[in-house]
């Protein structure tokens, strides 16, 4: 790819869309060249955003816009896979789609068939980006001298509006695992570089959104629960989420234990939730907490301003970007591929199943495993 400004074409233009338009436009050689967005409100908002962007009513009329060179997939998540497909078929350009990949087991098997014909697909994992994140992955080896346990906590607000609420559900979402703790899934396997073999959780609807209806309909989505996965190398990890916290000083909290030491990471919520009386937002923080000679070093990491007001990731959009632009260009490669992707949603998949059927899940048996 030699183009001075790749071109990207933005499929589903809602709140995380908007995020990574904002985020584009702080890149030094890429720009929105098309949006498809079907509602006229988002529409508007993400023009404004992108004036030179040209609107587009289908996908095929994207793909064939002038100056699109990438394609990036922000709709809800019961479409990513089908309009990865529908790329595939029609003009299999580079994608960078959101996660989640799938959200129903059934779908799963279709994956494999997109390897062959898409060449580029990178799945948007944010959370692995953020600046004080990155630091504990990098990081979290050496300190522990070999991780044993790992925990990831997010304490945070409920699920936010979108266009037609479709997120209220777990027919459109895959569920709460799967739509919020995808990442997390991620995160783990990352982290400790080896395979999940089991999964165990407990989970319910507790506060949340129980007084909505939709068409008659409550919505059905967990919001809060624990998960404990066993993994291939002997690690255990642990998720603990609660969507009825935003009081928290921290959204996000990591640590990482093993026979050396432990560290751990903590990372504020979006900065505009922050309550504006309690005066600036919380700094991400890295501990290392070594065994010998004990003793807790605290290390703050800021992240830049301008990319905290470009969304509500902690500058993770804007990284992730940086590198995708690189593999678009042949000078990066793909960090977060389909089958990081799959093994993400097939987790939360699991977490749902064992959740609702009161059972830990063996993942060989109960999910077909990638090549």
């Amino acid at each position: 790819m030699t183009r001075s400004s790749i071109g990207y074409g933005i499929v589903g233009c809602g709140m995380m869309g908007q995020e990574h338009i904002r985020n584009i436009a702080l890149l030094p050689d890429a720009h929105v060249a098309a949006i498809l967005e079907p509602d006229p409100g988002m529409m508007a908002a993400s023009l404004a955003l992108a004036p030179d962007a040209r609107p587009a009513v289908s996908i095929a009329e994207l793909l064939a816009t002038e100056g699109v060179d990438c394609v990036l997939i922000a709709s809800p998540n019961h479409r990513h896979l089908s309009q990865l497909e529908e790329i595939a078929a029609q003009r299999p350009l580079p994608v960078l789609v959101e996660k989640p990949l799938f959200t129903a087991a059934d779908d799963e098997t279709r994956i494999a068939a997109l390897k062959a014909r898409l060449p580029l697909v990178w799945v948007a994992m944010e959370y692995r980006y953020m600046p004080p994140v990155a630091a504990f992955v990098e990081q979290a080896g050496g300190v522990t001298g070999g991780i044993r346990m790992l925990t990831i906590r997010e304490h945070r607000f409920p699920f936010l509006a979108k266009v037609g609420d479709w997120n209220r559900f777990n027919r459109n979402t895959g569920g709460t695992f799967v739509e919020k703790c995808c990442h997390f899934f991620d995160l783990m396997r990352l982290i400790l570089r080896s395979d999940p073999v089991r999964v165990m959780a407990s989970a319910g609807q507790a506060r949340n959104h129980l007084d909505e209806r939709y068409g008659g309909e409550t919505p059905d989505i967990l919001d809060h629960g624990y998960v404990l996965v066993d993994f291939a190398s002997g690690a255990r990890a642990m998720l603990e989420l609660c969507m009825f916290a935003e009081g928290s000083r921290y959204q996000e909290e990591l640590c990482a234990i093993g026979g050396d030491g432990k560290i751990e990471c903590r990372v504020p919520g979006p900065g505009r939730f922050w309550p504006r009386h309690l005066g600036a937002a919380p700094v991400p923080e890295l501990i290392v907490s070594p065994r010998n000679p004990p003793g807790p070093r605290l290390l703050e990491i800021p992240v830049d301003v301008r990319l905290l007001e470009a969304g509500d990731h902690n500058g993770s959009t804007y990284f992730e970007h940086l590198r995708f632009v690189a593999a678009v260009r042949g000078q990066g490669n793909v960090e977060v591929t389909l089958q990081d992707g799959w093994w993400a949603v097939v987790m939360g998949l699991a977490a749902q199943r064992s959740a609702r059927e009161g059972r830990a899940v063996d993942l060989a048996s109960e999910f077909a495993m990638p090549n």
